[in-house]
């Protein structure tokens, strides 16, 4: 008697054929839609008709796929953020590239739980832990981890920076028993989720001190070692210092040499956040700015930014890998338990050396995506993007009507349109021409940058992380920053307020 296809209750498909054929259909239509991106918006906003579909309530009963595939192509692919398109300036996020998506495949169709037990596929993790710290010069035992993205990565930086001022028995105690009044530094342009991981680990946003920065956006270090010395006269513990490899508002690279000299005088923990910048290190040319990198206690960093792997795929890397491990290592319970052979040997496991026991198999399109594509070709297109950065630089300084307000240190580009009068008008006035005119620039499907506050100046801010984007697109964004720029100020409510400026 021949076996069934399928268990009783089983959701794999009753006519494998027709599934092959609806799978390749689907492939095909997100092929297509990469290959042809140019031609389509960067993003358009969902009509309310469309958001209404996304209301409906729990399906009792299912649909046929190619139903679903259909819904996808009409309702959530027109209506995404747009990441993907070479025209996509707005937010720190990556491409995407049909390698990594094809990988990603593969991880779902495997689907393979890291958290654990003794299997090959952490075996793919470890080697590209390996890459990571052959990159940093890092130990060769350092410990890493992949996670969501760098809020998590910066995260595990605080708590494994709390573990070793408290010890592990932190985890037991807590912090409100055990903590010495402990307080961290880190620079006023430093992303938002390093004062998370202050409070999530229990220790307080008021004890992380916003050090300044200079002209060029690095932290102050005459001013961080100040700060250091007021705490310690007033019986606090300064325990970290988080230096920036990129800030999110203008990609500036904090002295992170000098930083590291002051930890290691002050005692702190040294972490680098280096969300986007970290991965400079790929490319001969811009290496050389993150020197001092290598000496940090432990860095955050997402593979799904410049390194143009799909999300999601954050990773930290861990210089003192017993610190790491006495920060998460639990093997409580009979579940848990380890052994010498079989599924359960190969411990520790990536579950201790952070927080999560299910984790998926992010290692599989990271690791795809270095192999395929090597770390030479990687370096040259992230370099291309700061050269793009440099001609949108260039390009602003030679049009009156516009003013660059932030050296260019990487890839991000911050400026505002000033029309055709002075600069040094109203703020105000200047403020809502170009808050107005970001809103239009994405409205219009041509380029899609986003905005930032710089000393009190609202800026367009062009971040360059797409490896498709090109010189054409910086110039069909200058060209509708221009023409839509001339029109706000044409129009009756801007050209009052404008005239009152003259």
């Amino acid at each position: 008697m021949p076996t069934p296809s399928t268990a009783p209750g089983s959701l794999d498909p009753d006519d494998w054929r027709a599934a092959r054929a609806q799978g390749h259909r689907m492939l095909d239509d997100i092929l297509d839609y990469l290959e042809d991106i140019r031609e389509r918006p960067v993003w358009q906003p969902a009509p309310d008709a469309v958001r209404r579909k996304f209301r409906a309530p729990l399906p009792l009963d299912g649909c046929d796929l190619q139903d679903a595939h259909l819904s996808f192509m009409q309702d959530i692919l027109p209506f995404s953020v747009g990441n993907a398109h070479p025209g996509f300036m707005g937010w720190v996020h990556g491409g995407g590239t049909v390698v990594g998506m094809l990988a990603e495949m593969l991880a779902a169709g495997l689907n393979a739980n890291l958290g654990g037990r003794d299997h090959v596929p952490i075996e793919v993790e470890a080697q590209v832990l390996r890459w990571v710290i052959e990159l940093f010069g890092f130990p060769g035992d350092a410990s890493g981890l992949f996670l969501t993205g760098s809020s998590m990565a910066n995260l595990i930086g605080v708590l494994v920076a709390r573990t070793r001022a408290l010890g592990a028995e932190v985890r037991s105690r807590g912090v409100a028993r055990l903590s010495p009044g402990l307080v961290a530094y880190t620079s006023a342009r430093a992303h938002g989720c390093i004062a998370q991981g202050m409070d999530l680990a229990g220790l307080g946003r008021e004890q992380l001190r916003a050090i300044p920065v200079d002209a060029d956006g690095q932290m102050d270090l005459a001013s961080l070692a100040a700060a250091v010395a007021i705490d310690r006269a007033a019986g606090l513990t300064p325990f970290l210092v988080v230096g920036t490899a990129g800030t999110v508002d203008t990609g500036a690279i904090d002295d992170l040499t000098g930083l590291a000299a002051l930890a290691r005088r002050e005692r702190l923990h040294f972490h680098v956040d280096g969300a986007f910048g970290a991965m400079a290190m790929l490319s001969p040319a811009l290496a050389p700015r993150l020197r001092g990198i290598e000496l940090a206690d432990s860095i955050a960093f997402d593979f799904h930014k410049w390194l143009q792997v799909p999300y999601d795929a954050g990773f930290i890397v861990v210089r003192d890998r017993e610190l790491h491990l006495r920060t998460f290592a639990t093997q409580e319970g009979t579940y848990l338990s380890r052994g010498e052979r079989g599924m359960s040997a190969g411990s520790p496991w990536p579950c201790d050396f952070g927080p999560d026991l299910s984790r998926g198999f992010r290692a599989l399109k990271t690791w795809f995506t270095i192999k395929v594509y090597g770390a030479e070709r990687l370096g040259g297109m992230i370099a291309r993007t700061c050269e793009l950065a440099r001609h949108l630089a260039q390009r602003i300084g030679e049009t009156p009507e516009l003013e660059l307000l932030a050296p260019v240190s990487l890839n991000i580009v911050c400026f505002r349109h000033v029309g055709t009068y002075d600069a040094a008008g109203d703020e105000d006035t200047l403020d809502a021409l170009n808050r107005n005119l970001v809103v239009a620039l994405q409205e219009s499907g041509t380029a899609a940058p986003s905005s930032t506050v710089l000393d009190g100046r609202f800026a367009i801010r062009v971040a360059l992380f797409n490896h498709r984007s090109s010189v054409r697109e910086i110039d069909a964004l200058l060209d509708a920053t221009l023409a839509l720029g001339r029109s706000l100020c044409a129009s009756s409510s801007i050209s009052r307020a404008i005239g009152s400026t003259l």
